[in-house]
């Protein structure tokens, strides 16, 4: 978008939407929300020089790496899905990885919401912050080199990691101290995105976006969503919006529905550690006291279990006499159509 006035900003992308145009596509276009004004101006441009609603816009409030990966999934599989499908998955795929930053300072950090503890921590030598801007945003503080209580979550396995960094910053510490919390199984350097300074606030940082590399991983996503088709132009739209024509329209309500067949298999293999836990060797040698669980497969167990039986239930032989409740004096009724003298004449 490079240019004197705003037309020659807009040149090549209306260039580039009237080529897809004309060929039957529509164009999604993706920007930072935190970075919105040329990119919207832009559009709207598009739109108006174009006369049409085919354009459609997607912000989404990440970092630029994310960005960059969340547009590359997207462009993948925008070719055997729907436009309004492929619109309604960015937000879908931020849910799907782990994107942030390795920071010492955040003081200048604008993005993501931080604390004034956390301000003033940027100012103590030595002091380490992971911010997470996907799926969740927070930042927190690094504590004896040990980043895992920061993770608010983790990708499928097998996880990759991508990063980038400005030039001549070493990765030593992230790769020592992140990569094995992660149990990534590889780790690629890309070259430091335009906006990455800008967004983290700061010169000195790692950039980073963990993602799963699992073939079902991207192909399952679509299944999350319900999309439903739009009023006005009968696009499928997932959201409140359409990011087309912005026509208001009612969200499908429940889950999408699933077929058995259409439900990935769970991966065979897993790189992370299986570790035990410690209440399964508890059990094993007695645990602690109260009532013990039934073992896996064990017939159940009757309501009165473990109490005395009443008179005559442990002698087959003897008369089993009904047992009254406390209070009430025994039923000695005769059974109902009898005769205490014989059967009835006839």
């Amino acid at each position: 978008m490079a240019g004197q006035d705003k037309g020659e900003q807009a040149d090549a992308f209306i260039d580039f939407a009237r080529a897809n145009l004309e060929q039957g596509r529509k164009v999604t276009a993706l920007y930072a929300k935190w970075n919105a004004e040329t990119a919207e101006r832009v559009i709207a441009f598009a739109r108006g020089a174009l006369l049409t609603d085919d354009i459609g816009q997607i912000p989404l409030d990440i970092s630029p790496l994310a960005l960059s990966l969340v547009a590359d999934q997207l462009s993948y599989m925008a070719p055997y899905l729907p436009a309004g499908v492929t619109a309604a998955l960015a937000d879908e795929l931020c849910g799907h990885v782990l994107a942030g930053a390795w920071l010492k300072r955040v003081n200048n950090l604008a993005t993501i919401p931080i604390t004034f503890k956390q301000h003033l921590g940027s100012f103590i030598p030595r002091t380490t912050f992971l911010a997470f801007n996907a799926p969740v945003k927070r930042v927190g503080r690094v504590r004896k080199r040990d980043p895992r209580p920061n993770l608010p979550s983790r990708p499928l396995d097998p996880v990759q990691v991508l990063v980038c960094r400005p030039d001549g910053y070493s990765l030593d510490e992230f790769n020592e101290q992140l990569t094995p919390a992660l149990k990534a199984v590889s780790l690629n350097a890309l070259p430091e995105q335009p906006l990455g300074s800008k967004y983290w606030g700061v010169r000195k940082y790692i950039e980073f976006i963990v993602f799963s590399a699992h073939p079902q991983a991207l192909t399952s996503t679509p299944r999350a969503i319900r999309p439903s088709t739009c009023t006005w132009c009968r696009e499928l739209v997932a959201g409140l919006l359409c990011p087309y024509c912005g026509s208001v329209n009612q969200p499908s309500v429940g889950r999408p529905p699933t077929r058995g067949a259409d439900v990935p298999a769970p991966p065979t293999e897993s790189t992370g550690e299986h570790i035990r836990p410690a209440w399964v060797g508890a059990q094993r040698q007695g645990g602690p006291t109260g009532p013990q669980q039934p073992r896996r497969g064990a017939a159940p167990q009757p309501p009165h279990a473990g109490r005395p039986a009443p008179p005559g239930a442990g002698h087959p032989s003897g008369p089993q006499a009904p047992v009254s409740p406390p209070g009430r004096p025994p039923n000695t009724a005769a059974p109902p159509h009898s005769s205490p003298t014989g059967p009835p004449s006839t």
